[in-house]
Parts: structure tokens; C-alpha cells; sequence
């Protein structure tokens, strides 16, 4: 224990340690040509970047998602009411996945693929403006002949190569050019975002898809109550058409037999059979009515509310490399990248002496 030592040898003290930033210090110094001539070609490049790069534009759509109250909890919330239970409490956690479903439609290939081939203007699909300025007809021109494409033409009659393109511009838009994001997990503000080198292309293709989307999305959200409606409005229609008939037809009973006798009673047997028809149909058609409005309830209380707060005008938001910073930039780089080649070629040549 006598022998131990509170520092180790291999320990710089702090003269030292200024010392060797010292001698870097100088070594670089000693290099400034190299720096000098590195900084104005990185200059140049960063122009060069700056110049023929061009801005990309970001068409961004925001909107809020109001889940419709589903039945379900209701419901046997209604009836743990009876027992002393409070079911309240196993809803309120289903806000956290609002909009989890939206947003992955937004990356699918459907809707994707539904808003390429909407109209752009009177004689082009977003589909052939997309291919048209990211020039796919001449990066793909030995898999590809645009030419002879038309996806004008209905899907269902689609060549396997349209679809492959519609696909594959799809994944290229997906993994690009759209942004599907929640600012806030705890609201339900949805932002949608296109990118592209083609301001108009990217205004136009946002509104689509977000039309598309939400189209969809509402369509789906509401089938299943929207079925059950049309159903109780279809046997609602029909049992007062019966009832109809059916008043009619006691009415024309009575009539046949306006003075009965009292001490007849056959004579009252064909209006009896009509009245009892007429309050059967009756009971009926008022039980289906009470549930037709029930079901007209709960559909509205199942209807998402999405309502649009902000959508692309133009001129859109750009992003681009300034004349300047692309100078500065690039000088930065350039300097940083030869420092380190600097400093990795002195440490091999000590390495190569000391060996």
C-alpha cells in the first residue's frame, strides 16, 4: 500500500495539455494554403449547391378529428348503472389513439393511388404532372414507355405496368414528400404535409388526398349505423304504407254497415277485423318509428366531426439554400472535412516515427 500513488503516470497535467493545443495550434497554422485554398473551393461548391438546387415547397393541411360518441360504452354504462358500477372511467383512455386510424390512411396505398389519378387540370392527372417535372419517363425509360400509358382509363381495366407505377410513385411520395404528424399527442389536430420541387403539384395533390381521406375515413365510421338507418327507414316506409291501407280499408267497412244493428252482431264483424288490422299496424309502426329515431341518435353521435382549420395557399412555404449560406456552408464543411484529414495524416506520421 506504500508503493501506491494517487495519479498514474499516463496522466496529462494541465501545462501540457495546452502545451500540445499549442503545437496543433501552430501545426494548422503552418497549413493556412491548404485551409485557404480548401475554404474557396467549399465556397465555390456551397454557390454551385445553392444555384441549381431547387427550393422544395411544403402545401400543409391542418385539421381537427372528433371522434363520435360511441354506443358501446354508453350503453353498458347505462346498465352498470343499475348494479352500482361506473363505467365512465374505461372510456376516457380511448382519446390517446384518435387519429391513429386516419393517419395510416393516409399512407396507404389506396389513397395515395385514388388522389394520383384525380384531375390536376383539363388534360392531366396529378400522376402524369408527378411524372412529368421528377422526369420519370427518362429514369425509368428502359422498364417504362410512357407513351403508351393512359391512366385516364378506369383501375379496374389497368395494365399490371399502370399499376406498378401508380405503386411505385405512391412509395416515392410516401417516403419522400408526405408528412402525416400530430403537433400535440394530447390534441386532435391532424397536420398533413406534401414537399415537392412543384408548388403547384404539391397544393393540388394535399387537397386531394386530404379530400380522399376523410371522405373515406367519415364514409367508414358511419357504414354500419348508416345500414342499420336505412333499414328501419325502408320497414318504417312499408308499415305505413300497410297502415295506410289498413285505415282505409276499416273506413270502407264502416261505411257498408253505417247503421248497425245493435242486436246483430255479424254485422259488425268485417269493421272489428279492420279496427283490430288497423291497431296492430299501428303498434307496430309506432315501435319502428321510436327505434328509427333512436338509430338517427346514434348515428349522429357516431359521425366523426372533422373540421379543416388551415389548408395551402398560395405562394407556399418554401425551403431553399440561400447564394450566402450556401457560400458559408460550404467553406465550413470543406474546412471541418480537411482539419480532420489534417490531423489524421500528423497522427500517422507520429505513429509511423515512433514505430
Amino acid at each position: 500500500m506504500a508503493d501506491s500513488k494517487h495519479f498514474s503516470e499516463n496522466q496529462f497535467t494541465l501545462k501540457e495539455v495546452f502545451q500540445n493545443l499549442g503545437e496543433w495550434f501552430g501545426y494548422f497554422l503552418s497549413k493556412w494554403k491548404i485551409l485557404l485554398l480548401a475554404g474557396i473551393i467549399g465556397m465555390g461548391l456551397g454557390a454551385l449547391v445553392s444555384i441549381f438546387k431547387k427550393p422544395v415547397f411544403h402545401a400543409e393541411t391542418s385539421f381537427v378529428l372528433e371522434e363520435g360518441e360511441g354506443g358501446g360504452i354508453g350503453q353498458m354504462s347505462g346498465l352498470a348503472s343499475l348494479v352500482g358500477v361506473n363505467l365512465g372511467s374505461l372510456g376516457s383512455t380511448s382519446g390517446l389513439f384518435q387519429g391513429d386510424n386516419i393517419m395510416e390512411l393516409y399512407r396507404s396505398d389506396r389513397m395515395l393511388g385514388e388522389a394520383l389519378l384525380s384531375p390536376f387540370n383539363d388534360r392531366q392527372l396529378l400522376i402524369d404532372r408527378f411524372v412529368e417535372f421528377q422526369e420519370l419517363d427518362k429514369k425509368w425509360k428502359s422498364k417504362v414507355n410512357f407513351a403508351d400509358l393512359d391512366f385516364s382509363d378506369p383501375r379496374e381495366k389497368f395494365s399490371v405496368t399502370q399499376d406498378s407505377v401508380v405503386m411505385e410513385v405512391s412509395k416515392l411520395i410516401r417516403e419522400n414528400q408526405l408528412s402525416v404528424s400530430k403537433p400535440d399527442r394530447k390534441l386532435s389536430i391532424i397536420q398533413v404535409s406534401i414537399s415537392s420541387k412543384d408548388e403547384l403539384f404539391a397544393k393540388a395533390f394535399n387537397e386531394k388526398l386530404v379530400e380522399k381521406v376523410n371522405s373515406f375515413y367519415l364514409e367508414t365510421k358511419t357504414k354500419k349505423t348508416g345500414e342499420n338507418l336505412a333499414i328501419l327507414q325502408t320497414q318504417a316506409d312499408s308499415v305505413r304504407v300497410i297502415l295506410d291501407q289498413s285505415i282505409g280499408a276499416y273506413a270502407s267497412a264502416t261505411d257498408r254497415v253505417p247503421n248497425a244493428n245493435p242486436l246483430l252482431s255479424s254485422a259488425t264483424v268485417e269493421s272489428r277485423k279492420r279496427q283490430i288490422d288497423v291497431q296492430a299496424t299501428g303498434a307496430v309502426y309506432q315501435e319502428i318509428v321510436k327505434n328509427l329515431e333512436i338509430a338517427k341518435v346514434n348515428h349522429r353521435n357516431n359521425s366523426p366531426l372533422i373540421q379543416i382549420i388551415d389548408s395551402p395557399r398560395l405562394p407556399l412555404k418554401r425551403s431553399e439554400i440561400r447564394l450566402v449560406k450556401g457560400i458559408v456552408l460550404g467553406a465550413i464543411i470543406t474546412g471541418i472535412i480537411v482539419i480532420f484529414g489534417l490531423y489524421f495524416r500528423r497522427l500517422f506520421q507520429k505513429h509511423v516515427q515512433e514505430s
